[in-house]
């Protein structure tokens, strides 16, 4: 029975993050003996304030952004691409989709859509820096997205500046204009708690079944993935490699540039100080988790947001909350070792399938 589950591939998939996920628990309850706290009653007081319906609504509304960094990056992997700049591009497209959805009050419904594509261009065009470096001058992807990160982390310093595009917010706070009402998107009520849903959540699964189609029934994702497998291949039969470079890039820019809009029009409606970073490396461990697929990374996300939001109810017991960021780094580490010991297993079952059926073939 084993045999045939690990013949399947999303069933390795699975069977190496369960392995990955017990192997994290494992070391973070022998750090946490270490450190002189019970386990179990750790992970008890995690488990229960992470179910509480308040806790449940912002693990759901971070868990958003988490999906959608991850797609973005998850558009590059697929093609072996690295796109360490998917911080600094959702920032930037943050920032200036909120400085435009500010400046003007148009129609609600226009209003919305105006902000969303703002967001997606600059994303999009942002990344497509980094991508004609590659294909113009051979530049690694790794280092020029870094660079832009910094860069964009910059202009983002500039801009925000009373006399720019930034207002007073408060007296230790800036950002840009709040966006009128028209501009919002309500948010979703969730039973027994005040809090509410964003509802850019339904625009995040929606890209998660796009990236799907995208990927798995289309020709351009077969050419993405037959060019990610073998670039020399890829080209043989016809793909134009650089031009796959730049459209890559430029999709997982702009995905990217959606990040911020779940906080943007669900619940801040401005870009300030305080605005959510990081989420884009973030997304680079959950795609890893995810394996780039749009169920996979789903999962991921809500896991990696539990256990952000799970963790705020260990500094009322006096336990670091950092305790988390092991156990995130330890899913990490393991993950990858797993799976790919689980997938050598499952090659070797396949390799024995074969070999028994054409024995009996020749017989």
């Amino acid at each position: 029975m084993i045999y045939r589950l690990l013949a399947k591939s999303y069933t390795r998939t699975i069977v190496a993050a369960l392995v990955a996920l017990v192997f994290a628990i494992a070391v973070t309850s022998i750090v946490l003996s270490v450190s002189g706290f019970d386990p179990p009653s750790t992970f008890q007081a995690m488990f229960e304030f992470g179910k509480e319906p308040d806790s449940v609504v912002n693990t759901v509304n971070r868990a958003s952004g988490y999906y959608l960094s991850a797609l973005a990056v998850a558009v590059g992997f697929r093609m072996n691409l690295f796109n360490i700049g998917v911080d600094g591009q959702y920032r930037l497209a943050a920032m200036l989709a909120a400085a435009v959805g500010g400046a003007w009050a148009l129609p609600a419904g226009l209003h919305q859509v105006v902000i969303v594509l703002v967001a997606v261009a600059v994303g999009g065009l942002w990344a497509a820096i980094p991508a004609m470096l590659k294909v113009a001058r051979g530049v690694s992807e790794v280092i020029s997205t870094i660079m832009l990160n910094f860069i964009a982390t910059a202009i983002i310093g500039f801009l925000l500046h009373p006399g720019r595009l930034a207002v007073q917010l408060g007296p230790n706070n800036i950002g840009t204009k709040p966006i009128s009402s028209s501009g919002r998107m309500p948010g979703i009520p969730y039973p027994g708690s005040e809090l509410k849903l964003y509802s850019f959540l339904v625009i995040a699964i929606l890209a998660g079944l796009g990236y799907w189609f995208m990927i798995n029934r289309t020709r351009f994702g077969f050419d993405l993935r037959a060019t990610g497998l073998s670039q020399s291949a890829a080209v043989a039969s016809g793909v134009d490699a650089r031009r796959m470079v730049v459209m890559a890039m430029v999709m997982s820019g702009a995905m990217a540039g959606l990040i911020g809009m779940p906080q943007l029009l669900g619940g801040s409606y401005t870009y300030s100080l305080d605005f959510p970073a990081g989420i884009g490396l973030t997304g680079i461990g959950i795609a890893l988790l995810g394996r780039n697929g749009p169920v996979g990374i789903a999962f991921a996300a809500l896991l990696w947001a539990f256990l952000d939001q799970s963790s705020q109810i260990l500094d009322f017991n006096d336990i670091p909350k950092e305790i988390v960021a092991i156990t995130q780094a330890a899913v990490l580490l393991s993950v990858v070792i797993v799976y790919e010991v689980v997938n050598r297993a499952g090659q070797r079952i396949d390799q024995r399938r074969v070999a028994t059926q054409l024995g009996e073939v020749t017989a």
